[in-house]
């Protein structure tokens, strides 16, 4: 294998592993690219690869996704649930358009500001996971639109490279009285369209810029996130409903701290 083909495949295996963790998958990859001296026109290898997370969670939702739309016109609950996710949804929308270019040219190519998110959020998920919450709502479904709208709003924090779209809809849903399994379990279903609608839209604002020569890269890994996601997803949910977020947030930490050590040291 030539170091490009590894590399690809790291990468690959990096967004799976991270995508629906607290952890913050743009922050992991961005400063895995910087380490490694990896380069793509418009970040396409970043863009294009997060549709191998989205495609995982599809699978792994399909059923419960389909039996929802299914019932949509006759229950109320299948589209109050389906509103929510939209409502949640919404200020993404807005504030990504908005400020896209910024995020990309600037924010995303701030190594230090992703490193010092990186460990912010470790210690805020440590806190969090700490605090003596009493969850008033276990069912990821039957989530109130304001509570949807406002987890929607705290999700646009993640726009900043290190902060994790995971990370800040989990935490604002605890705070707000859900269960750490409806928690993170309402983030992945918010991850659908968040995801799918930024991939969509970076690959056009990016369409003169495509490297359709690094195709062969891209396609593996694209691969490695999509098997690497599936595997993900269909733990996380149980390890987190059992043992919280310490883990992650300590993951966070580390990271964050050698990575500044790293940048600082010159590297």
């Amino acid at each position: 294998m030539t170091d490009t083909t590894l590399t690809s495949l790291f990468l690959g295996f990096l967004e799976g592993l991270t995508e629906f963790l607290p952890v913050s998958s743009t922050g992991h990859l961005l400063l895995a690219g910087h380490f490694l001296g990896f380069q793509s026109a418009g970040k396409t290898f970043e863009v294009v690869i997060q549709l191998g997370a989205i495609l995982a969670i599809l699978g792994v939702y399909a059923g419960r996704l389909l039996a929802v739309f299914r019932a949509a016109p006759q229950d109320p609950a299948a589209r109050r649930f389906i509103l929510s996710v939209l409502v949640a949804f919404l200020p993404a929308v807005v504030i990504g358009v908005l400020a896209h270019d910024f995020i990309k040219n600037v924010l995303f190519e701030t190594p230090k500001l992703i490193a010092i998110m990186l460990i912010v959020g470790g210690v805020i998920l440590l806190i969090v996971d700490r605090l003596p919450l009493r969850p008033r709502q276990d069912d990821a479904m039957r989530f109130s639109l304001p509570m949807s709208l406002a987890i929607g709003l705290i999700q646009c924090l993640a726009m900043i490279p290190g902060v994790s779209r995971s990370g800040s809809t989990i935490v604002g849903a605890l705070l707000m009285g859900a269960s750490k399994r409806a928690a993170a379990e309402f983030s992945f279903f918010l991850s659908m369209p968040t995801m799918a609608a930024a991939f969509t839209y970076d690959l056009y604002k990016n369409r003169d810029v495509l490297d359709t020569g690094a195709m062969g890269e891209i396609a593996l890994g694209f691969v490695a996130a999509l098997v690497t996601a599936v595997i993900v997803v269909r733990v996380v949910l149980a390890y987190i409903a059992r043992h919280g977020f310490a883990l992650f947030g300590w993951w966070r930490i580390i990271v964050g701290t050698v990575a500044l050590a790293a940048l600082y040291a010159g590297f």
